[in-house]
């Protein structure tokens, strides 16, 4: 009595090597995705490098923050895809403006130009100097950045030219 009711409690129980259920096919049968797995997050509006060039959309927001120097600076500077601008300084001071259509359009140039994508690549190294400037570059996606010191390598120039073209016109 005990194995005819152990015997039928297994064919209850007993477990589908394909995964099937009479409401869902087997795991195995039906078309498979053809998109390839990736750990990317899905596409957003945000500008991102564009591929096969390393190149950053030229309507990317772009953002700098300067921090360090003798005095301890802080500064963050965002200038959005229209040219409105606003520079935070350390202590919360704000300051607000709109480029002028050929500085937005020389601004959207440097922000464009692909080897900001490969400077972002760029391994980072030790400054050797104690009060220098620090500067971190957001265009879109890509960020990059340098210290400006003399005994150190030389700044990434495409992000250099960025950053001197943002303090310029937003100064």
């Amino acid at each position: 009595m005990i194995a005819l009711l152990v015997a039928a409690l297994a064919g209850c129980t007993s477990a589908d090597p394909a995964g099937s259920t009479p409401d869902r096919p087997p795991a195995t049968a039906g078309p498979t995705s053809t998109a390839p797995a990736t750990d990317t997050p899905p596409a957003t509006t945000a500008p991102t490098v564009s591929p096969g060039t390393g190149a950053t959309s030229a309507a990317a927001r772009v953002m700098l923050f300067r921090s360090g120097g003798f005095a301890g600076r802080g500064d963050a500077v965002t200038v959005e895809p229209d040219g409105r601008w606003t520079m935070v300084d350390r202590a919360g001071s704000q300051r607000t403006g709109r480029l002028d259509p050929a500085d937005l359009g020389r601004l959207h140039g440097l922000a464009a130009d692909p080897r900001l994508a490969a400077e972002a690549r760029r391994p980072t190294t030790t400054t050797l100097c104690a009060d220098a400037f620090s500067y971190r570059l957001t265009v879109g996606t890509v960020e990059t950045g340098y210290v400006d010191c003399p005994a150190d390598t030389a700044p990434p120039p495409a992000t250099q030219a960025l950053v001197e073209r943002l303090l310029r016109v937003t100064g």
